[in-house]
């Protein structure tokens, strides 16, 4: 009965540790495969060898719009350096291609992309999800998160960071 009772707790212990994840730089990225607005689909450990920035967003974040030009600036900077720019969104392609039309954003678009969200959101211990709009994450090159971030005017960070890794290589 104490053995059972042991195993018990540890199943237990085990199960709260995995529901409160947090990723940190110097972690794997979880790998993912979403389809973009135009068809494509990206598969994060196909992109390895590449500086990817991974953003989460929403139509309805009023951060997230005032964030665009600047993040826009930032992918127009790095388009010709071999960059991958993602802007994945729980919404759908309905909700989100309106929106465009009237605010470009210069990533590449994935809708539908709850399960994404899922992989990187930090969960708290009851297994409720804990993400902040919008949500950057850069990752390096081998596909180690190398900057984990969110809200409001963080694009001088995400910039600068960006920088490094390509002058690292």
């Amino acid at each position: 009965m104490r053995f059972l009772n042991l195993i018990l707790i540890l199943t237990l212990l085990a199960a709260a540790a995995f529901a409160q994840q947090k990723l940190q730089p110097g972690v794997a990225a979880p790998d993912f495969n979403a389809e973009s607005l135009d068809g494509k689909v990206y598969n994060l450990s196909q992109l390895q060898g590449k500086v990817v920035v991974l953003t989460f967003w929403s139509t309805r974040c009023q951060i997230c719009h005032s964030e665009l030009p600047k993040l826009n600036e930032v992918a127009r900077r790095y388009s010709d350096k071999g960059v991958v720019f993602l802007a994945a969104t729980m919404e759908n392609q309905a909700k989100v291609e309106p929106y465009l039309k009237k605010n470009p954003f210069n990533f590449n678009i994935l809708p539908n992309s709850f399960g994404v969200i899922l992989k990187y959101a930090d969960m708290d211990g009851s297994g409720n999800i804990n993400i902040g709009f919008p949500a950057y994450f850069l990752i390096d090159q081998r596909g180690t998160i190398a900057l984990k971030s969110n809200g409001w005017d963080k694009t001088a960070k995400l910039d600068s960071e960006i920088s490094q890794l390509l002058s690292s290589e």
